[in-house]
């Protein structure tokens, strides 16, 4: 273990920067003191609430299937949607390159 000093004034700083990218003080610190990448990645958290909300519309789907109440549902809605997240993946994914 080491202990460093700060200035409240810095300290408050680092520790808004680490909250930004989701890593703790220590992390944050350590990472930047031995240039290692920091990647701060925009919209992630909005594509994967869609994708989320997608997978639970075609697990109920197979349910309904499963139990015979529906036989072959339109997934044309389905498709669109996954579509448009792929989309966004690769925005996101050119970003990062």
């Amino acid at each position: 273990m080491v202990a460093m000093r700060f200035r409240e004034s810095e300290y408050e700083a680092i520790k808004r920067k680490a909250d930004k990218v989701n890593l703790n003080f220590t992390e944050f610190v350590t990472r930047s003191a031995l240039d290692k990448p920091i990647i701060i990645v925009d919209g992630l958290s909005d594509v994967l609430k869609e994708q989320k909300a997608i997978g639970r519309n075609l697990n109920q789907l197979t349910t309904l299937c499963n139990m015979g109440k529906i036989d072959c549902p339109d997934l044309t809605e389905m498709i669109a949607g996954y579509s448009a997240i792929y989309d966004r993946l690769n925005d996101i994914t050119e970003r990062c390159n």
